[in-house]
């Protein structure tokens, strides 16, 4: 599981009495998270629905502390549900849940305004452990969804790349390059066949393009682009 601790204020979030609402369409699946969440919460008061615009119109009604809302949630979607309570400006935090099959619904949805993730899969004890997380203010994240997270970052960090290197020219590209191999701009210079000034006017384009203000700058840059190029061709 990984948990991001949140810099909020998250004072009164861990009194005897909370007030909790549970949305599923499945009233089975509602009752056995009612008894699960009293194991860690003995004296919390919960409700339960199975629609979810219901539930949006308690929250708005009075101060509640955590709701738990299925992903595929209707009619509104658990991510419409904790946007529409980020957008509202309450201080109810919100656990999407979703099936074994729901991951990459999941992950999507991590901007949406919700502090926990979990799928159904997750362990008891593990789940427990993320919701006094979710309580005390962290932004919690289930040890399934670790691995499609990260893939998913890996190819936005791939493309933040490509389309940053696409703003290069050809001899910039080549000479970001050569930097990336600690070349001084002599050595450049010489392999490229220009005079020095050209070279640093070159470095100069690319400092500016790429929003880096130095050679060391430009060197990790260059490494990062590197290893994207390896990915891709993978």
């Amino acid at each position: 599981m990984l948990v991001v601790p949140r810099l909020w204020d998250s004072a009164g979030s861990l009194k005897d009495e909370l007030r909790f609402m549970l949305v599923d369409r499945r009233p089975l699946f509602l009752a056995a998270l009612a008894e699960l969440i009293r194991g860690v919460c003995p004296r919390a008061v919960i409700d339960s629905t199975t629609n979810s615009e219901d539930a949006l119109f308690v929250a708005l009604a009075g101060p509640m502390d955590l709701l738990f809302c299925e992903a595929r949630a209707a009619p509104l979607t658990g991510a419409d549900l904790a946007a529409c309570i980020r957008g509202g400006g309450l201080r109810t935090r919100v656990i999407l849940i979703g099936d074994a099959e729901d991951q990459q619904l999941l992950v999507s949805r991590l901007d949406c305004g919700a502090s926990g993730f979990f799928t159904k899969d997750t362990a008891p004890e593990m789940f427990a452990e993320g919701i006094r997380a979710v309580l005390a203010g962290h932004f919690v994240l289930g040890r399934e969804l670790l691995p499609p997270t990260l893939e998913r970052l890996a190819v936005r960090a791939q493309a933040d790349v490509e389309g940053e290197t696409g703003q290069l020219s050809q001899a910039e590209r080549h000479i970001l390059v050569m930097i990336g191999q600690a070349q001084s701009t002599r050595a450049i210079a010489a392999s490229r066949g220009i005079t020095e000034k050209t070279v640093r006017n070159h470095l100069a384009s690319i400092y500016r393009k790429l929003r880096i203000r130095n050679r060391s700058e430009a060197i990790v840059w260059s490494a990062r682009a590197e290893l994207v190029s390896h990915r891709k061709g993978r």
